[in-house]
């Protein structure tokens, strides 16, 4: 609990001065690029967790990868992020990051997993049925294939959840099937 604190004050400061300076869709996108570095590559998260390295050593490190692509603003604050030793902190900012820029400009994220690629009408069914669920205009969709679904879709919106797959169908099927009342005990 008290990480998340951590997290959502640095992230509310990070937001409120990016925002001031009218920089704040370039720190975003900055930091999607700084999660998006992260989740390629687990030996940078290691060394971002790593209490062994120094922190000047990560410093460099940082600034070798992230030099002259990203906003000063953005290099200023890991900067400080590091200094402070809340560099094992750093990814779990960026995604917390992310979350609050899209609460900030309206924006609804949501999940959809099928079994197969969606097309461009499908695409269009699931956004407009996010439309509806979280009345946000602007939906940002993660698409995820399963294979093992058999068919329809689980679409995760926030809290909220809706199981349209063929899996789930047939496991209710299967639970009905055995609580058949016309069965003799055996």
């Amino acid at each position: 609990m008290a990480e998340y604190r951590v997290v959502s004050r640095y992230v509310k400061s990070l937001l409120d001065l990016a925002a001031e300076t009218n920089v704040l869709d370039d720190v975003h996108s900055d930091l999607l690029l700084f999660t998006q570095v992260c989740d390629e590559n687990k030996t940078f998260m290691v060394l971002l967790k790593s209490p062994i390295i120094r922190n000047e050593k990560k410093t460099q490190i940082i600034h070798s990868i992230f030099k002259n692509k990203v906003n000063a603003l953005t290099m200023a604050f890991l900067d400080i992020v590091v200094r402070k030793n809340r560099d094992p902190l750093l990814y779990a900012i960026a995604k917390e990051f992310h979350n609050a820029y899209n609460t900030l400009k309206g924006i609804e994220a949501a999940t959809v997993t099928t079994a197969v690629q969606l097309d461009n009408k499908l695409r269009a069914d699931i956004e407009a049925l996010v439309k509806k669920i979280s009345g946000k205009q602007t939906i940002e969709l993660e698409e995820k294939i399963d294979a093992e679904m058999v068919g329809g879709f689980v679409l995760k919106v926030g809290d909220r959840q809706v199981d349209a797959s063929l899996k789930s169908k047939l496991n209710e099927l299967k639970v009905k099937f055995s609580q058949n009342p016309y069965a003799k005990a055996l």
